[in-house]
């Protein structure tokens, strides 16, 4: 099947699913709404639960642990990574040595670069505190080249083209 097809097929099947499935969350989640609010309300909240709560739970380096593992597992060199995505040099260094917060398409790139599976570069993509929804056509293009294992940003652009969609920069 040509890939246009395939991915147009996709988009169409996730697409619609998603938005029937998020009428019906919506559905649950307001009718819940109000025990949430009456139990919130209820229930003082201290400031230093907040403070505690993010403390611990606060992980600025998950990012970059995740991605030196992929790339050590893969044993390949920094240089491989960043040149075949074309990510600048000076940029992949911030990311390696000062805990820098990438944009959700550097991470994408890094991912194409990689060649992660699906779950890989959704993990990835977490860390960053970032995701690929199923609600509107970019993130559906770009989830379904990590599943065609499409790692040519030129190509994945090609198709995010085809769709009117903003590309990788």
């Amino acid at each position: 099947m040509n890939i246009l097809k395939k991915l147009d097929k996709y988009i169409k099947n996730n697409l619609e699913s998603h938005t029937i499935k998020k009428i019906t969350l919506e559905r649950a989640k307001s009718s819940m709404y109000m025990e949430e609010t009456l139990e919130y309300n209820s229930s003082p909240m201290v400031g230093s639960d907040i403070n505690t709560f993010i403390s611990n739970n606060k992980n600025d380096d998950r990012f970059q642990k995740l991605l030196f593992s992929y790339i050590d597992d893969k044993q390949l060199k920094d240089s491989d990574v960043y040149n075949k995505v074309n990510i600048d040099r000076r940029l992949f260094s911030k990311i390696r040595n000062d805990n820098y917060h990438p944009s959700k398409d550097t991470v994408i790139l890094l991912g194409l670069s990689l060649e992660l599976n699906e779950l890989e570069i959704e993990k990835l993509l977490d860390s960053a505190s970032y995701s690929l929804p199923k609600n509107n056509n970019r993130d559906l293009i770009i989830r379904f080249c990590f599943m065609e294992h499409i790692y040519n940003p030129i190509k994945v652009n090609e198709l995010l083209d085809n769709y009117n969609c903003s590309l990788l920069n």
